[in-house]
């Protein structure tokens, strides 16, 4: 299902579910240090029931599944949930998923004790969905937007690979990353209170398939409306370039957790 967003590519559509074979096998990158540091900030461990919106292939859900909570996923792309029950049940996951619209999702009020959003929280109409999720959460419950980006200026890799996005795909804006610093965001407001603010650098090991791969399913080439000439044009150019850089590689990554917690 196609996205429109002004706020982003200039309002190009994308959709993901466009990439959701190569999504399913090269998007799941986090590394094992982030999903530790959200265990250790009690998000998604045992006892919990746990929400993911824009799960897509149910990365989140899948990694966070051994800390013990009960994860349910909800994306708006048939796709991405066809592989996140498939690759669920693949590992043996009991992960309920649903594929509908943030917007639209429809559960129980205070039926979770977290809420996670990871790399989709500004794409969705957030006068719909925070009244959605304060009212799901349960008295004092978390809701965490997750947020996990390559630098470009740590890395001539990184930057040559989205030099050649960009010559493919100029409306791209997912470009030129840098770190920032969290404050806590006006949608607070009456709704939530900040709990936790984190920002950190973390290194994710790739190899050449496996950044060819990472960035083929960003929104500026697999999930946008190029054609499958432009595609493939892209995909050549930049399969040639991994061929003049080493085997394997760290990519430096800005990470930023905002978990805020319920207001009563």
């Amino acid at each position: 299902m196609e996205i429109t967003n002004a706020a982003f590519d200039h309002g190009n559509p994308f959709d993901w579910g466009r990439t959701s074979e190569e999504y399913a096998k090269y998007r799941d990158i986090y590394p094992k240090a982030f999903y530790e540091k959200l265990s250790e900030l009690s998000l998604g461990v045992k006892g919990q029931k746990a929400l993911d919106i824009g799960t897509g292939t149910g990365v989140i859900p899948r990694n966070m599944y051994g800390y013990g909570a009960d994860w349910t996923g909800v994306d708006l792309s048939e796709n991405q949930i066809a592989y996140a029950n498939k690759l669920s049940r693949e590992a043996g996951l009991d992960i309920s998923y649903q594929a509908v619209a943030a917007e639209d999702m429809d559960f129980p009020e205070e039926c979770f004790d977290v809420v996670t959003a990871c790399q989709c929280f500004g794409y969705f109409d957030q006068d719909i969905i925070l009244p959605k999720i304060h009212r799901m959460l349960k008295e004092g419950g978390h809701f965490a937007v997750l947020f996990m980006a390559w630098l470009p200026d740590e890395s001539e890799i990184a930057r040559t690979s989205e030099e050649l996005v960009l010559k493919y795909n100029p409306s791209w804006t997912g470009a030129h990353m840098t770190r920032y610093s969290l404050d806590v965001p006006p949608w607070c407001g009456d709704l939530f209170e900040p709990v936790h603010m984190l920002t950190f650098d973390q290194p994710v090991a790739f190899t050449r398939e496996s950044w060819h791969g990472r960035i083929k399913v960003c929104r500026g080439i697999g999930a946008s409306s190029l054609s499958r000439e432009e595609i493939a044009a892209w995909e050549k150019e930049h399969v040639a370039y991994l061929q003049t850089v080493p085997e394997s590689f760290d990519i430096i990554h800005f990470v930023s957790i905002l978990d805020v917690k319920k207001r009563g």
